[in-house]
This record gives structure tokens, sequence and C-alpha cells, in this order.
């Protein structure tokens, strides 16, 4: 494959005393004429090529059908209204429905309350966000622009559907969250943020800040809540008691998994107002485990918490007496990770993962249990809806085998399966088996196979995906990608990698920071189990990652470039020197490390997957996809990583570049665009693997 001509500059940089050639830095400039070109080039290569391939029409047709069918998601209650975002099928963005009934609303006939479909001509303004007030009279509402982080806040009259005059930018990360009164909410903001210039898309992001707006009010009036200017990595979570009472927040540095807890104090002005009052009462000053707040009884506060348990465990704290010892209601264990809990009327609802597989029970207040639905065996949960004021619960699980189901539980155990729109995706039978793999250190790592029930065992193209890091856990989910490749004849391999947050605190522990090459040797090591018992063969393995999953393929097909017929990098962390001075990038710190400390630098440099290339190495056939507007993980990475290998690449195998423009990280793609992409990936990796769609 001829690659076109590509300009290499002789930048280069003096990093803890070792010089590191950077001949590709232009491309960090998005807008930069030479980028511009350089994209506009790699796109022309790549397009006709993928639309060439055998399978790209049959693969378009599928995962379209797939991503344009009709969906409904899981509903909710707020002040005697029931709100669900669904989708009636073709249209790219889901909507927000609101009913006065829950029969009303499952039955299709709610209203459209917001209509992300008419906010932009191309299908890229997308609802990310959204917070109901509890009398349900108001919607916050979160909007993200061509894929981009940053967000927009606005306010819509659920009775009239009229959007308020308060439209809020700058904002970040957090839904509104709505105080008492229900005329003012907490949100997220970067005060000095310039949000429309090119830097934004690029530049390193300052302190955020979280801040109280009024309804009606300048943003600029906006009260200051919490911040620390002088720590830009510091972050916080605000959560509202059911009571009015209690503002609780806490609060991390970048993406640590561990966190402080404090409390303040609400109550009204003599306007009726909430405010919050000065001083706070310290629950967690320690940063040392993971604490997440579950709701309150008066002074006494819930939180699931990691502090002596590895595994989670749910504990009530004494406000009056935060330095008592905490009373453990429920615990996980080992083998059944304690993974999240949610309060119902008088109970609680545990969510347990074992072997990723998710199991709910529900309990009374002391942890005795009342309930334990079956909800299916491999199945992970998407959402779990659920007020300390109600004995109504609603769930949601996904799993290989289905996109999703909803199901309004009430807290004594009776289960409801609440009805799929017509013409919703089915998706054929499939055995899923879990098996382990043992990698460089000896310990054993579990994964997913998945294949259709029709198809018998042996030697088949596989699709191995892994994730491995931030304490993320990858269960069984539905993916138009995966039910794609299934769907198609193809074996699916899901990896649960050390750094996820599949098996509690140590697994992650395990494979973060200095310990990061673990997780590149739990993916080899399940490649290699997968050849060894006779799945699949190298010549019929395909790898596949996103985000920190890019980076994990980068690393693999760097470090065992002969183990793989296909890689499918996609918006992956390829410059492991520099990903710190990009947007968000310094927050991610705290799980791989710092370029800037010598010793971080030392681990970071080894497995960088940009400058582990090496000229004259026949790497495999890759399709590496970004989006130019994505300001999580700069394009830059991609590009940059992209123009070196196929500088280094010395065998005949294709290494292409698919940049998406108008897309971000991936978060509110339209549903064609994202259809074309998964289609391009299959048909790439089928390509590359021998399958042919049976």
């Amino acid at each position: 494959m001829e690659y076109p001509a590509v300009d290499r500059d002789d930048t280069t940089d003096v990093l803890h005393g070792m010089t590191v050639a950077d001949p590709y830095r232009y491309l960090e400039d998005p807008d930069a004429a030479r980028t511009t070109a350089f994209v506009t080039a790699q796109n022309d290569l790549s397009r006709p090529y993928l639309d060439g391939l055998a399978g790209r029409d049959a693969f378009l047709a599928s995962t379209t059908a797939l991503l344009t069918a009709p969906r409904s998601g899981v509903p909710w209650e707020r002040g005697g209204r029931y709100f669900m975002i669904a989708n009636p099928g073709r249209l790219d963005q889901d909507q927000l429905f609101v009913a006065q009934s829950l029969e009303e609303l499952v039955a299709g006939d709610g209203r459209v309350l917001i209509d992300p479909n008419r906010w932009s001509t191309d299908g890229t303004s997308a609802l990310t966000g959204l917070s109901i007030s509890d009398d349900g009279t108001l919607a916050g509402y979160v909007r993200s622009d061509a894929g981009s982080d940053w967000r927009t806040i606005g306010v819509v009259d659920v009775a009239s559907g009229t959007v308020l005059p308060d439209e809020l930018g700058g904002a970040k990360w957090l839904d509104p969250t709505w105080l008492p009164d229900g005329a003012s909410f907490l949100y997220w903001h970067y005060p000095c943020a310039e949000t429309t210039s090119s830097g934004a898309f690029t530049d390193a992001t300052g302190a955020g800040v979280l801040a109280l707006h009024r309804l009606g009010a300048d943003q600029a009036d906006d009260e200051l809540i919490w911040s620390r200017l002088e720590s830009r990595e510091w972050m916080v979570d605000p959560w509202v008691s059911a009571d009015g009472r209690l503002l609780v927040l806490t609060a991390s540095p970048g993406t640590d998994s561990r966190a402080t807890v404090a409390v303040r104090r609400l109550d009204r002005d003599d306007q009726g107002r909430s405010r919050v009052r000065p001083g706070e009462v310290a629950v967690v000053a320690e940063l040392a485990d993971a604490h997440h707040v579950v709701g309150s009884a008066g002074d006494t506060l819930y939180l699931r918490t990691e502090r002596d348990a590895p595994s989670g465990r749910l504990v009530a704290v004494d406000l009056a007496d935060t330095g008592a010892t905490w009373s453990t209601i429920a615990a996980g264990t080992p083998d059944r990770l304690l993974a999240g809990v949610a309060t119902a009327l008088d109970s609680f609802v545990l969510l347990y993962s074992v072997d990723t597989a998710g199991r709910l029970e529900i309990t009374d207040r002391d942890g005795a249990l009342l309930a334990a639905p079956a909800l299916g065996d491999l199945v992970s949960f998407t959402v779990v809806r659920a007020r300390p004021t109600s004995a109504e619960i609603f769930v949601g699980t996904t799993g290989f085998d289905h996109r999703a189901r909803s199901y309004r539980i009430t807290t004594d155990g009776v289960v409801a399966l609440l009805p799929a729109p017509p013409g919703a995706v089915t998706l054929p039978a499939v055995t899923a088996e879990r098996r382990t793999a043992r990698s460089a250190d000896g310990t054993q790592v579990p994964m997913s196979v998945v294949r259709r029930a029709d198809l018998a065992p042996g030697p088949a193209p596989t699709l191995l995906y892994g994730y491995g890091g931030f304490d993320i856990p990858l269960q069984p989910s539905f993916s138009a990608l995966f039910a794609g490749w299934i769907a198609a004849g193809g074996v699916l391999v899901v990896a649960n990698l050390r750094g996820g947050g599949e098996f509690g605190s140590a697994w992650h522990e395990a494979g973060m920071l200095h310990h990061k090459q673990r997780v590149f040797d739990d993916l080899i090591g399940c490649a290699e189990a997968l050849i060894a018992d006779g799945t699949t063969t190298t010549t019929q393995l395909a790898v596949h990652g996103r985000s920190n999953g890019g980076l994990l393929v980068g690393a693999v097909i760097t470090q065992r470039p002969d183990l793989f017929a296909a890689a499918l990098p996609t918006v992956g962390v390829m410059d492991m020197l520099r990903f710190h001075l990009f947007t968000i990038g310094w927050a991610w710190t705290s799980e791989y490390g710092s370029p800037d400390i010598a010793a971080d630098f030392d681990v970071l440099q080894r497995y960088s997957p940009l400058h582990a290339l090496r000229e004259g190495t026949a790497y495999p056939p890759t399709l590496i996809s970004t989006g130019d507007h994505d300001d999580r993980v700069v394009p830059a990475h991609s590009l940059k990583f992209g123009a070196r290998m196929q500088y280094c690449q010395s065998g005949g195998a294709p290494i292409l570049l698919r940049v998406d423009t108008r897309a971000g990280h991936g978060m509110g793609k339209p549903a064609r665009a994202l259809a074309q992409e998964y289609a391009d990936q299959l048909a790439f990796a089928a390509e590359w693997t021998g399958l042919r769609p049976v």
C-alpha cells in the first residue's frame, strides 16, 4: 500500500535526560493546515479501501438495523409523572418522553418533551445528561455538540414544554443536581473556559468549581459552593438527601477511585430559597479508599465503601460521631463483589457482581434479605432507579443476548417485565463460556467466550476485546459491534483484565501506575490461550479496544505484532509522554502516573505505543479510528501513532487511519454515523481474519 507523503520535523525533547524525537508534533494542532491536509489524505486513502471490502455492505445493513431499531430505556417517576428516554426508530438521537402514568408511557403514548434531533441538521447534537426536579415540574438537560465533552445546560418546563431562558456554558462531567426548593441546582463549571475556540479541543483544562445556579439569574452571578483552584485535579460529586437537609460532597483527584467525603447542611433563606450553610462535617478526610453515597436517614449517612473491604460493603455512619466505628449492613466477598447500592422505601437494593454477572437483592434497612429477583444468568445492570420514598424500583439489564430489558420491581420482590417497543432488536441465541488464561506472572485472567448457539466450537475468526483500567468493569452487555460480529459467525471474547473494576479494588490496583504492563500481559495471555485451546489461530484473531482500551491495543501490537491478524485501536491514548498536556489528560495521572516524575516516566516510555514502534517491523493490518473533535483523548494520539506506524511498517499489511469529522470520543454520536464506524471496523477485521458471514 502506498501511503500519503507525511512531513517529519526534527522536533525533540530532553525528558529526564533522555532525548525523545517527536517528528509529528505539528499534528497536535487540529486546525493547522498541515493537520487538515494530513487528515484529508488519510481519509482519501482509507475510505475507498473500506468501501471496497467484501463484507462491508452486509455489516452496514446489520449495524444500521441494530442501531436504528425502536428502543426504550428504563422509566422513572418524579412528582407523579413518569419519564423515559426512548427512540421510535430511525432517529439519530434518543428523545425524552413524559406521561401521567407508567402504563401510558410504556404503551408508547408519552409526549416528547426533549428532542435533540431538532438541535442540529447533521444529528451531532445530543442529549447527554438529564435531571428532573423532585416535584417533576422542571427538567434540567445537558446538550453536547459534535461529540465534545463541553456541555451546555438548559431547563425546560415539563407541563408546557417551554424552554426557560437559563443557558449555562462551560460545564462538564456532572448533570444538574436540584436543590430542595426546585428553583436552583448545582453543576460543575470551568469559569475561565473558552469553549468555542479551537483550543477548547486541545488545551489542558484548568480548575473547575461546583456552582449554584438560581433560575432566572445570570450565570456570572452563580454562587461558588466548592473549589480547589490551586489544585486543578480535584473534582467533587454532590448528592442531596431526600429530606433536603444534607449536601454530601464526595471529592477525588482526577480519575482516582478513592475519595474524601464531607457533609454540609442545607436550609432556606428568608425568601424560601435553598442555601448551603457554611462549615462542613468531614466524614472521610483521608484519601485512602473508594466511597459512594447511598442514602441517609436523619443524621445517619449510608455509604458503599471499600474501607477494610476490597469487595465493598454497605455501612451506616453516625454524623454526630463520624469517628465512631461504622456499622456494616451488608458486605461483598472475594467471589461476590458488592458493586452498588440504591435506597428504596425502608429498604436497600444491593447490586452484586458474581464473576461479572449481575445479581440483585432487596434487604431491609438492617440488611435482612427481603427478595432476590431472578433477572437472568449472564446479565449486567444498566441502571437502577429507586427512591427512599417509594416502593417502586425500576431496573435495566443488558447482556450478550439482548440489548435491553426493563423491569418494575416492588420492594417485596414482585417483578414485572416492561414491554419492549414494537420492532425492537431481537438477537440470535448465543452460548457464553467463562474461561481463564494464564498471564505472564501466573495470574489467572477470566474472559467470556461468546458465539452463536448454532455454531460448533472450533478454530474461528475471533474478536478479542479488552479495557483494563480506571476501575471500570467489563460485564455482559450489548454492543452493535459485538452483535454484528457474532451474528456473522465470529467468536467474541471479552477479557477481564487487571486494572478494571470487575473484582474489587485489589484487581484494579494490580493493573495501574507502575503495574500497567500486567494489563498488556493479561491480554497477551488471553490471546495465547485462545490459540492454544483451538478457539482461534493467529491468522484469525483480531484485537479491539477503545480509549484506554485503544492504548491496550497499541501496546500489545507493538509488543507482540506476530500474535494478531488485525487490530482496531479506537480513540486510544497512544502518546504516554504527552497525554497530560491536553484537555483533561492530567486527570489520568492517578491511573497512569505522570511523565513529569522520573520514576513514572521510566515506566511510561517503555510501553508508550507511539514510542514503541520500530522501523522495519511487520505490524498486523491496523485500522486506527478517532474523531476530529475528540476533546477527551485528543486526535493527535491517533494521528501521530498512525503516521509513525505507516513510516515503520515493513510488511504489506495496511495501516489505515479513519478520522470522523464533527465527532468526539463517542458520546452522542448519531446512530447512522456509529453504524458506519462499526461496519468499517467489522469489515476490516473480517477481511483479515477470514470471517465470511454465515
